[in-house]
């Protein structure tokens, strides 16, 4: 498949983000090039929690039928779990949590985040999934979480 922004969105990518994403996965969903991209990324500040993130990405027939050739659409999910013994860092404990991956998803104003948020209480760390933009902000999220089990 043809991709044109991936390059580009490689390079913003790695320089904007905290935790860079290998590509684990690419499926083709019809014949106009567009496709499925799933990513895989270990938390920066969390030892032992890997998440993956799928994401659709527009071929290059679709971005010349449609117009709006510098953006992908907002839809993204997420899936993440314990890879090995977990270790947390010094991580951001606030109701808001912190980003731990951005990816953009158009030439300057969308991007994919994630944020790491703790409930301590329920000894959960959650992992949000949405689109960021400048105004219209998507409602469109993926959320999943990984339990702190007691290590024996």
């Amino acid at each position: 498949m043809l991709r044109p922004l991936s390059g580009v969105c490689a390079v913003l990518a790695i320089a904007g983000s905290t935790a860079t994403a290998e590509e684990v996965g690419n499926v083709d969903v019809d014949w106009l090039g567009n496709g499925i991209v799933i990513e895989a990324f270990a938390d920066p500040d969390v030892e032992g929690v890997t998440c993956h993130v799928a994401y659709f990405e527009r071929g290059v027939i679709d971005r010349l039928q449609n117009g709006n050739w510098f953006e992908d659409p907002s839809n993204s999910s997420i899936a993440c779990r314990q890879t090995g013994k977990i270790k947390i860092g010094d991580i951001d404990r606030s109701d808001d949590g912190e980003n731990v991956f951005s990816e953009r998803r158009s030439i300057v104003w969308k991007s994919l985040r994630v944020r790491r948020i703790f409930d301590e209480s329920n000894q959960t760390l959650i992992y949000l999934a949405h689109a960021r933009e400048v105004q219209n902000g998507s409602a469109k999220m993926s959320v999943s979480t990984v339990p702190l089990f007691q290590n024996p």
